[in-house]
């Protein structure tokens, strides 16, 4: 029986050259479609998500790059020139500057070729001298200026003291404390000292602590009293919350008083010349007025912020009712 030959074996050159494209072994197109498919397998178990815009803005901030987009004015910080605490410390080193230059031109006429010894050494004679001459010319109004500075810083020292920043003090709370010890502290106790030497004009030794304890009984108690309610004024609170305060403090400032100012009034009565106790007795008021700031403003502080806590639950509770 004749033996049919395929076409491939009988015409093998033209079979390769007519047919299609030649096509790899079965072998090799196995392993193609299995690579294939495991490729499909991981893309299908892989969640393929579209990258937004906001995406690839996000991946492109992961990786590191920031696409040079021009700036709007919007994007640009303006740093804030104005803020309370550049104003504070504004306020503080135009107030020290000027302070310096008082105290260094006291000689400025004629201390031209001093040395520098010469200088330091006279400085704090002559500024006295100008003091006393100010005395002279007007106490009154030189005793309400150093008042009121030493109650400016009091009160400063006591918002620092309370856990303020140097510079982030409540101007309005240091403005008011220096009015008062302007106005009223200075211009008082000017006064007060000629009426204490008027109701003890005795040479002997119990005249110092008869002083002492006057002072310490009945100018303390009118003195407090004015403070607290001068402030409570100037804070516009009513009578009532003002009385409320000045009866809670009235006692324990009393006491707390008693614990520094008889040992400084030893020296105020017993060396300091009348014309000179108020600038001793404001050197250790940056101590007291420190208390009496605290005191005060923490009282109103603390009555404030319960306020705002009762109109807070009130509001609550009556949105939880609604």
């Amino acid at each position: 029986m004749a033996t049919v030959s395929s076409p491939c074996t009988v015409f093998p050159i033209l079979t390769s050259t007519l047919s299609k494209p030649h096509l790899a072994p079965l072998s090799c197109r196995t392993q193609k479609r299995s690579r294939v498919s495991i490729i499909t397998s991981v893309a299908e178990d892989r969640e393929i998500v579209p990258v937004s815009e906001d995406r690839g803005i996000r991946l492109n901030e992961v990786d590191g790059f920031q696409p040079s987009e021009p700036h709007t004015e919007s994007d640009v910080v303006v740093p804030r020139l104005t803020s309370s605490s550049t104003v504070n410390a504004i306020i503080v080193l135009g107030f020290g500057t000027f302070a310096v230059t008082k105290l260094l031109t006291i000689d400025h006429d004629y201390w031209h070729g001093w040395t520098l010894f010469e200088i330091v050494r006279y400085i704090p004679e002559h500024n006295w001298i100008a003091y006393e001459q100010a005395l002279k010319a007007n106490p009154v109004l030189a005793k309400m200026a150093i008042s009121g500075i030493v109650y400016s810083i009091g009160d400063w020292i006591a918002q620092c003291y309370e856990g303020k920043p140097l510079f982030e003090f409540d101007r309005t709370r240091v403005l008011r404390s220096g009015l008062v010890g302007f106005t009223l502290h200075g211009s008082l106790s000017h006064y007060y000292y000629q009426l204490c030497e008027a109701l003890f004009p005795f040479q002997e030794w119990w005249v110092v602590p008869a002083k002492v304890a006057f002072d310490q009984t009945v100018w303390s108690a009118i003195w407090n009293s004015i403070y607290f309610v001068v402030l409570g004024l100037l804070r516009f609170e009513s009578l009532t919350n003002i009385y409320g305060e000045l009866k809670s403090t009235f006692l324990p400032l009393l006491t707390a008083g008693w614990k520094l100012w008889p040992f400084a009034h030893l020296i105020t009565y017993g060396v300091i010349p009348v014309e000179q106790r108020l600038l001793w007795v404001d050197c250790v008021e940056l101590i007291w007025v420190t208390i009496l700031s605290t005191y005060s403003n923490e009282k109103s502080e603390a009555r404030i912020s319960e306020a705002a806590s009762e109109t807070g639950s009130s509001t609550s509770s009556e949105n939880s009712k609604e």
